[in-house]
């Protein structure tokens, strides 16, 4: 059954969307990419993995994404980070299994990072982060425009970038940038205080597999492990792949 949590204060708050299945182990806790939802093919392999084999799975969509309120031209980073912090904090009682796909690789970072400084009694016992796109609005937008683009972000206030998953094009806004920038964790240690396994295509072309080879050198004090499939692209949403990432969350615990 689908719930919700309210975010921000009583005036302005948005509503989040939660689908939460009871059951044993640690929770596993989805965090899904950019421009995508609680309802993807990889989410919807490991609730049905979920219900199998008795675990607990949670999943949610960020502001302006899915069944979610807001609107995605106005969310930032950290409004989904929040929404993050907030799900948790509403439904979870022990240490989870973060799965971050593309974006989600990222935001479950950060969260990691926010819980870690507050002494949460759910700060993460292992992650497996799909194609994570660390630092994108820097690092995978922003480097990567042409001044044509960065001009109109600049001028305009956003710009509409096409999208190879949608016919409509994604809107890039400045605030979107902006805010990114605030949240940037490559050039220092990463810590996560638990072990992280990282999925990664190589024939990716929207989060290159040297950026997940980055992410790797970033995490010095922690067990982390690299899987690279050869044929794999940015989704990993073939039969062979939710295996693969089946297999990585259950060496999890």
């Amino acid at each position: 059954m689908q719930q919700a949590v309210a975010v921000g204060n009583a005036a302005e708050a948005r509503h989040i969307a939660v689908l939460s299945r009871d059951g044993k182990g640690p929770p596993v806790v989805w965090l899904g990419g950019f421009r995508s939802d609680m309802r993807s093919t990889k989410a919807e392999a490991l609730d049905a993995w979920a219900e199998k084999t008795g675990r607990a799975f949670l999943r949610f969509d960020y502001s302006g994404h899915g069944a979610s309120g807001g609107t995605f031209d106005e969310a930032t980073v950290s409004d989904w980070l929040d929404d993050s912090l907030a799900v948790f904090d509403n439904f979870l009682k022990s240490r989870p299994i973060l799965v971050g796909s593309s974006m989600g690789g990222w935001l479950a970072l950060l969260a990691t990072r926010r819980l870690l400084e507050t002494g949460s009694a759910l700060a993460p016992l292992g992650m497996v982060l799909i194609a994570p796109a660390v630092d994108f609005t820097e690092r995978l937008m922003w480097d990567r425009f042409p001044e044509v683009i960065r001009r109109a972000i600049e001028d305009k206030g956003s710009y509409s970038l096409p999208s190879t998953y949608a016919p409509e094009p994604y809107p890039i806004t400045k605030s979107l940038i902006e805010d990114g920038r605030r949240h940037l964790l490559f050039g220092a240690p990463i810590r996560t205080g638990c072990p992280v396994h990282i999925l990664q295509g190589m024939q990716d072309t929207d989060v290159p597999w040297t950026h997940a080879l980055k992410l790797v050198e970033h995490l010095p004090g922690d067990s982390a492990s690299l899987t690279l499939v050869n044929d794999g692209d940015h989704r990993l949403s073939r039969p062979e792949d939710l295996d693969r990432l089946i297999q990585a969350v259950e060496a999890m615990g």
